[in-house]
């Protein structure tokens, strides 16, 4: 029970009821985990990990999403959604192109970013301000679907950690009425499926691949070094030897140092 399910998450449910429904459905003690929230009000894809899966949870969190979302112009929310406060102004943005490239994103009160041990939409939901740091994000690509009256639908790439909320009510008097997660770097919603798990080197594909000889299938089995076999920047690997996968290696000085052992030492 080792690899990733594609999950088509509905409005309504939280990432957290995601994954508990599919905690009940596999065997007691399974972990399960997730790989990147989706917010109450936004639908799409969600990758549940499973089992030794859920080692690499941070690897598959960084990679960049692809999202399509419906703006409501002319509005304000209080929390850059439809769920907030929403009051309407009637003041159309002038423009409706969303900046691209590196950039610092602050994020939104109602978001789960922890400040003081607390989440900042439980300060925001008491009244208080948190005070939150910016963020480096990247929007590698944004394009304007569609425009009708006060609606306006977007196409946008972004790295992981970027709020599409924040970079709608960013055009001015908007807020986001309609986010769907259409990707999560090569998974695609068309793909989900409840019942498909995707063995855990499929999942991971998209890392670059290190055969290992049998000697060094049992270093890196015990946590050690192997070489890297030439210029891998700073790309993480995965470490395979006669088909299976058994870890993943960050590049240390010329080799590949196991961050995280899926196999028995």
């Amino acid at each position: 029970m080792d690899g990733v399910l594609l999950r088509a998450k509905t409005a309504g449910v939280t990432s957290h009821d995601v994954v508990a429904e599919v905690r009940r459905s596999l065997p007691r003690g399974t972990k399960v985990g997730h790989a990147g929230t989706l917010d109450p009000f936004a639908t799409g894809l969600l990758l549940v990990l499973v089992g030794r899966a859920t080692r690499a949870q941070r690897f598959l969190m960084e990679l960049p999403k692809t999202y399509r979302a419906v703006a409501r112009l002319g509005w304000t929310s209080t929390t850059g959604d439809r769920d907030g406060q929403l009051v309407e102004t009637g003041r159309i943005p002038e423009s409706l192109e969303i900046p691209l490239g590196p950039q610092l994103q602050t994020p939104p009160a109602y978001s789960a970013v922890k400040v003081g041990g607390r989440r900042a939409y439980d300060l925001a939901r008491a009244g208080e301000a948190p005070e939150l740091k910016p963020r480096p994000i990247t929007v590698h690509r944004a394009e304007l679907l569609w425009h009708e009256g006060d609606r306006a639908a977007f196409e946008i790439e972004c790295s992981s950690g970027t709020y599409v909320r924040s970079l709608v009510t960013d055009l001015g008097d908007a807020y986001c009425d309609e986010l769907e997660r259409t990707a999560i770097g090569p998974f695609r919603l068309e793909d989900a499926d409840p019942d498909r798990l995707v063995p855990l080197r499929d999942a991971l594909a998209f890392m670059p691949e290190r055969l290992l000889s049998a000697e060094e299938a049992g270093d890196v089995r015990n946590g050690r070094r192997v070489s890297a076999q030439g210029d891998v920047q700073e790309e993480a690997h995965r470490l395979t030897h006669e088909g299976d996968i058994l870890a993943i290696g960050e590049p240390r000085e010329g080799e590949l140092q196991p961050v995280v052992v899926f196999a028995p030492a």
